[in-house]
């Protein structure tokens, strides 16, 4: 009996190879022997090869079958925003940073960081509006700078949130075990694994695969839950300022900058990844009503309002205490109980919960939307692409982020996953940055091939200039006559855009003001950051990148050239 079309079978009965492998190069082993031997002309198809606004708008969506809900405004977006940032990470790492590097002056680390995640935000707001798909930052990098790009950016982006979700996860166990004023491990089973995998942590799966219920069943629903629980969340931060600085003493900010500037910046670079998670509501840009106003007042809203409150509470915390008295680990509980308030311990905890489910809502919601899109484009199997007739939801996609996550967290420990905190969203953040120069001062076909060079030339000095300050902090700690050099190159490079180019495309309805010199900026802070990680973190990320070479040479690059080439 002959199949039925696709379009007329069950969600749930997609179970055939046509489903998971229905590229030409994949019929037959005749046929994939024959796509490997041509390897290298399909890769240098890939690599000069470049996707469009109209197609990833619409015809590749026709991939999911049936269309997402559009059911967000910007109120919606806002509260997304703040859930998907604002988790336990700023109750741990002010406390860490203010008193290991730099002391009362934490709250200009948070000024900082905020400034450059800022930059970020801009251009993924503008990325959004032109090109409101789930995809997000994949979509954007595959129009501007192919599928190689966008693969391999993807890639890591997707391995980083998946070992995040499941530290989420983990640490929601540990947060929750400190509410019930309980041994750290005492939910944990106690195996005879190898250490640091030798304590399964059930309440971690168990939490995910709740976050994962909710997100596939509504996007709304899991909307309206994110703001009932990021409202009690922000309760609790409101509640935490107003006691710190009941009880605060401006003698305890002095001396501001104990560890000097220096100081400061380095626990920028480390506070900077209390602001990730913003890129996961540009990926909600397909289910949004009025995507041209309602994005640029969600994604830059959340993110002004965030900046607010990580200032404020570090500021509350450092006239508290006297950093050097400032706890690593718990710092508020410690504060507070410090002041005979020991109970705020739990207020803290019930914060950082809250914090970390929305945290994981959010993630579950974004992550399933971009593995959704890049299933679309074939870098993975299409059936992850399929979005169910009913709910509206991608759930073969969400499935795959949840039990990848539920795997790796039922069997790691948290210790573990924050050691694998990687470059990866820093390098994605960076690689929108130049998408958005290539997309402002180069249009295919208008675009005259000499003003192509010099836009490459600059990208180029722009990028490597922004390395080389980078190198000189974390090599001459105490030197200065290297950014004599890098900075200027910095500065000449984006004037040279400026002056010598011009720019080739308008933004339709918003788009990031002062270009060059904002996301020339973000490009520079980015690397900076990026340069102020340990050696571990570049080293996972040069073996996720060489694994992913791999997965790309056998079967991506071979599934996309088939699909640009039907």
């Amino acid at each position: 009996m002959e199949e039925a079309p696709s379009s007329e079978r069950s969600y749930w009965r997609r179970w055939s190879k046509q489903d998971f492998l229905p590229e030409e190069s994949f019929q037959s082993w005749t046929t994939y022997w024959t796509a490997l031997s041509q390897t290298l002309l399909r890769f240098k198809d890939r690599l000069t090869s470049r996707s469009d606004d109209a197609t990833e708008t619409g015809e590749i969506r026709n991939e999911s079958e049936n269309d997402m809900k559009r059911c967000l405004n910007w109120s919606d977006l806002i509260w997304m925003g703040i859930g998907s940032v604002t988790g336990a990470g700023i109750f741990v790492l002010t406390g860490q940073e203010a008193h290991d590097h730099a002391g009362p002056a934490i709250v200009l680390s948070y000024v900082a960081s905020g400034f450059s995640a800022m930059l970020s935000v801009f251009c993924y707001t503008e990325f959004a509006i032109e090109i409101p798909v789930a995809g997000g930052s994949f979509a954007y990098l595959r129009v501007e700078l192919g599928d190689f790009a966008a693969f391999i950016a993807a890639g890591n982006i997707l391995l980083e949130s998946i070992i995040g979700t499941a530290a989420v996860a983990t640490g929601w166990t540990s947060y929750f075990t400190s509410l019930l004023n309980r041994p750290s491990n005492s939910l944990r089973i106690t195996t005879n694994l190898k250490d640091g995998y030798n304590a399964l942590d059930p309440i971690a799966v168990g939490v995910l695969v709740v976050s994962a219920t909710i997100a596939i069943t509504s996007t709304k629903k899991t909307s309206y839950l994110n703001w009932i629980a990021s409202a009690i969340n922000n309760l609790v931060i409101l509640f935490v300022i107003i006691l710190g600085f009941f009880f605060a003493s401006t003698s305890n900010l002095s001396p501001f900058l104990p560890y000097g500037v220096r100081g400061a910046f380095k626990a920028a670079a480390i506070v900077y990844f209390a602001y990730t998670g913003f890129d996961n509501v540009a990926t909600m840009a397909e289910e949004t009503k009025k995507p041209s106003s309602d994005i640029p007042i969600g994604l830059i809203g959340s993110m002004s309002l965030i900046i607010v409150i990580y200032c404020l509470l570090s500021l509350s915390l450092s006239m508290m205490q006297k950093y050097t008295e400032i706890d690593e680990n718990a710092a508020f509980s410690v504060a507070f109980g410090s002041l005979g308030l020991k109970w705020a311990k739990y207020v803290v905890a019930v914060g950082a919960l809250k914090g970390m489910t929305t945290v994981l809502l959010v993630g579950t919601l974004g992550q399933g939307r971009y593995i959704t899109h890049i299933a679309r484009a074939h870098m993975i199997p299409p059936w992850f692409a399929l979005v169910h007739p009913k709910t509206g939801t991608p759930i073969n996609a969400t499935l795959l982020i949840t039990i990848s996550a539920a795997c790796i967290g039922f069997f790691t420990s948290l210790d573990v996953l924050s050691s694998l905190l990687s470059i990866s969203t820093l390098f994605m953040f960076m690689m929108v940055a130049v998408a958005l120069l290539v997309r402002r001062y180069y249009v295919r076909g208008v675009t005259p091939t000499q003003n192509l060079i010099k836009l490459v030339i600059f990208l180029l000095l722009i990028v490597a200039s922004s390395m080389a300050t980078s190198a000189y902090w974390g090599l001459r700690p105490n030197g200065w006559v290297g950014y004599n050099i890098s900075v200027p190159l910095w500065f000449l490079a984006t004037l040279g855009l400026s002056l010598v180019l011009t720019q080739q495309r308008t933004p339709r309805v918003w788009g990031v003001p002062l270009v060059p010199w904002l996301p020339s900026l973000s490009i520079a802070t980015n690397i900076f950051l990026m340069g102020s990680l340990g050696i571990e973190s570049f080293i996972r990320f040069g073996i996720c990148t060489g694994v992913m070479l791999i997965y790309y040479v056998f079967f991506g690059l071979h599934a996309t050239y088939d699909v640009a080439h039907h």
